[in-house]
C-alpha cells in the first residue's frame, strides 16, 4: 500500500485548521455544493439530500481526524490508499464552502491563480486563503503520489 508522510509547521498550520474546522462546522446540515433540481419527489429528494450530506460528513471527518493529537506532537500527517479518497472529497467541499462563504469577495480567476496580495486582505479572509491553498495543496499531493487509489487502479 502507498503511503506518504508529510511534516508540516505547526504554528503556520495551526490557524488554518481552525478555519477549516470553522467551516465543517457549516456543512453539519448542508452540502458544500446545494443541489438544484426539478421534478423529484420531495421526500426521495430530501432523503437523497441527506445521504449526500453524510458522506460528505464522513470525508470531513476523516480529514480532520488526521491532525489529532499525534499530529501535533509530531506534525506528520499521513496519507495512504486508505485515506486518499475520502480526503480528496473533503478538501473539496471545504474549497467550495471557504469559496462561498469566506473568500467569496475574490474573484474565481484570483483564486485559482493564487495571484493574490496577502497584505491587501484582512486577517480573516488572508487566513481563509490560505487555508484554501492548503486544501488545494494537499489535494494535489494526493492527485501526484496516490492517484492510483482515486483512480482504483
Amino acid at each position: 500500500m502507498k503511503r506518504i508522510e508529510v511534516k508540516l509547521s505547526l504554528p503556520a498550520i495551526a490557524p488554518l485548521l481552525d478555519v477549516i474546522k470553522a467551516m465543517a462546522d457549516t456543512l453539519d446540515s448542508a452540502l458544500a455544493a446545494p443541489l438544484r433540481l426539478e421534478g423529484l419527489d420531495e421526500e426521495f429528494f430530501a432523503a437523497w439530500q441527506a445521504e449526500l450530506v453524510d458522506a460528505q460528513n464522513t470525508d470531513v471527518r476523516a480529514l480532520l481526524a488526521m491532525f489529532d493529537r499525534e499530529f501535533f506532537s509530531t506534525g506528520i500527517v499521513a496519507l495512504d490508499e486508505a485515506n486518499a479518497e475520502p480526503v480528496v472529497r473533503a478538501c473539496s467541499a471545504l474549497r467550495l464552502r471557504l469559496r462561498s462563504r469566506a473568500l467569496a469577495e475574490l474573484p474565481d480567476e484570483v483564486l485559482e491563480g493564487g495571484a493574490v496580495e496577502l497584505a491587501e486582505l484582512a486577517e480573516p479572509v488572508r487566513r481563509a486563503f490560505m487555508a484554501y491553498v492548503f486544501l488545494a495543496t494537499l489535494q494535489d499531493l494526493i492527485l501526484s503520489h496516490l492517484d492510483t487509489a482515486i483512480k482504483g487502479a
